[in-house]
């Protein structure tokens, strides 16, 4: 395959012998294995570069000039615009290995294979003309275009050179953003770059746009206002004096041409731009004395603000050194409080002194530092006091309007329920009947009946009585041991032998002071317990006349003093 385009090109072939071994190789399928293996990637393979740019060139030679008999549909439409695409990517990656090369020969190699690539590209639309706006729409043919690169860039504005060459029209045809992105790439190789090289490439594009098509003549002048003074000033004297003289004649013609369009558009502007300009005026002048106001306001409240900072700055200061001067005050008096005390005091009890002093200056500490964590805390609980508060509001008001509304709103009219029929009540009674039958009734005669009444009414006053007895003896042991601990109490609280006088003997020896106590307090008890209801006697039929109720035996439990501990 690598001899084909020594074969294909070569003189002595005539033309009916080329195209029918351009028609075998498609038939074949080689032109499709070649597109195929142009898609994938080189960089994996020694020497896979040189054969993809030999692949490209093979593919280019193959398809120009080749008449395909059968589906000739699916050959135009798709496989010459994959094959564009294809040879636009290979492309792509060779620009992109030339610009990271850095040894000399590789990017001669990788130069000469992206000549090789965009040769066969030129060769294949100029072949199908048909291609030309498939490349110039393709977006890899504007990121090939869109570079920095002095080499390629000259290269593939030679490429652009030809599309216009072979259908100079193609610009009127494409879309407005491709036709912007091209142009707008040419203006700034002129701009930006100082190589002759690029600025006679692009200065000839532009002057064959501007020959072939007058519409992008007024484009260029109205979208690129500074082109003329670009081109007169930084490319004139570069060798290409006669395309930079040509296109600025151009674009001056088309400007005079022009002129008297744009003169009354520039009048009418200026017309409208005056009278808005005016209204904007008397627009401001009318709110002139507002701001006035508003801006003298706003100065004397921030100039006021600034004296009462002032002002307040120095209170601060005065009563710091107020401040200072009562601590230097009061603690030369501590001092000479404390020296007049210690020429006072006696040596042995210095000591002592101090240790009052200390902790006098302790709890005064802690009384300042109470009160300041107690302030703290009551401006801390706050907010949550407010809250708490408010919500207590909002519920009172919540609670009040819910009982208006209550008591607004109409009572429903009772309706009398419906009642049954005949036929539901029969059903009813049926249902009575069958539970009835389901779940008889134990039968019990009446004599049996009083008899379990008068044993259960025996049983009650048995334990009735039993109850009453277990209280009284609970209750003697109560006061017995009243009187154990108050003896105790006594003993322990006795005066020394050497000091006891008759008074505390009998204190020891008489009983009659505690049964007086207790007989009044059982008294009052009693005559308590006679005051009491009918209500509060209920169930008091089996009690004896002399036991005293649980409220009486817990107020004398109450009323007794037990040594060792204190009444409750």
């Amino acid at each position: 395959m690598v001899h084909i385009p020594g074969i294909l090109s070569s003189p002595s072939l005539r033309c009916e012998e080329s195209n029918k071994i351009k028609q075998d190789i498609y038939d074949y399928g080689l032109t499709q294995y070649c597109l195929l293996v142009l898609k994938q990637d080189h960089s994996q393979l020694h020497g896979a570069w040189a054969t993809a740019a030999q692949l490209a060139e093979i593919l280019s030679h193959c398809c120009v000039g080749l008449e395909v008999k059968e589906d000739p549909e699916e050959f135009y439409k798709t496989f010459l615009p994959s094959a564009i695409d294809s040879l636009l990517v290979l492309g792509k990656r060779l620009q992109a290995r030339f610009i990271r090369a850095i040894k000399e020969k590789e990017k001669q190699d990788f130069l000469h294979w992206f000549q090789i690539v965009t040769d066969a590209i030129c060769w294949l639309f100029g072949g199908h003309i048909q291609l030309a706006a498939c490349v110039l729409q393709n977006d890899r043919f504007l990121q090939l275009l869109i570079t920095d690169d002095v080499e390629t860039s000259i290269i593939m504005m030679s490429v652009l050179h030809n599309i216009l060459r072979i259908n100079s029209s193609i610009l009127l045809h494409v879309e407005e953003e491709t036709l912007h992105s091209v142009l707008d790439e040419l203006v700034y190789k002129l701009s930006s770059t100082t190589n002759p090289a690029v600025g006679s490439a692009a200065t000839k594009l532009l002057l064959l746009v501007a020959k072939h098509c007058k519409q992008l003549v007024q484009l260029l002048t109205a979208r690129y206002k500074g082109l003329k003074g670009l081109l007169s000033k930084h490319w004139t004297g570069k060798g290409f004096d006669r395309e930079v003289n040509q296109l600025l004649d151009l674009l001056y013609l088309e400007q005079s041409s022009g002129k008297g369009g744009m003169q009354k558009q520039h009048q009418a502007a200026c017309i409208i731009q005056a009278a808005w300009r005016g209204f904007q005026t008397r627009k401001r002048l009318k709110k002139l004395p507002q701001a006035v106001i508003t801006l003298q306001r706003s100065f004397r409240a921030k100039r006021e603000q600034e004296l009462q900072h002032l002002t307040k700055q120095k209170e601060d200061e005065a009563l710091k050194l107020q401040m200072q001067l009562q601590r230097q005050r009061a603690m030369r008096l501590f001092h000479e409080r404390q020296l007049a005390l210690l020429e006072v005091v006696h040596a042995s009890q210095v000591n002592k002194y101090m240790q009052e002093v200390e902790e006098k200056s302790a709890l005064t500490i802690q009384r300042f530092w109470r009160g300041y964590r107690a302030r703290r805390l009551f401006h801390q609980q706050k907010q949550s006091l407010k809250e708490y508060k408010a919500a207590v509001i909002i519920q009172r008001a919540a609670c009040k309007f819910l009982e208006k509304r209550r008591r607004r709103r109409p009572l429903s009219p009772w309706k009398e329920p419906k009642g049954l029929t005949d036929e539901q009540r029969l059903a009813l009674q049926q249902k009575v009947d069958d539970y009835i039958k389901l779940h008889p009734a134990p039968q019990m005669s009446e004599e049996r009946s009083k008899e379990l009444h008068m044993q259960a009414q025996s049983k009650l006053a048995q334990f009735l009585l039993r109850s009453r007895l277990d209280q009284r003896a609970a209750q003697r042991r109560e006061a017995l041991l009243a009187q154990v601990n108050t003896d105790v109490e006594l003993l322990m609280n006795a005066p020394g032998l050497a000091e006891t006088t008759e008074k505390d003997l009998g204190a020891f020896m008489s009983r009659s002071i505690p049964v007086a106590t207790k007989a009044r307090q059982t008294h009052n008890t009693m005559l308590k317990y006679s005051r009491w209801p009918w209500w509060k006697k209920l169930g008091d039929e089996f009690m004896e006349d002399d036991v005293i109720p649980d409220d009486a035996i817990n107020t004398e439990l109450e009323t007794l003093f037990i040594g060792g501990r204190k009444p409750f």
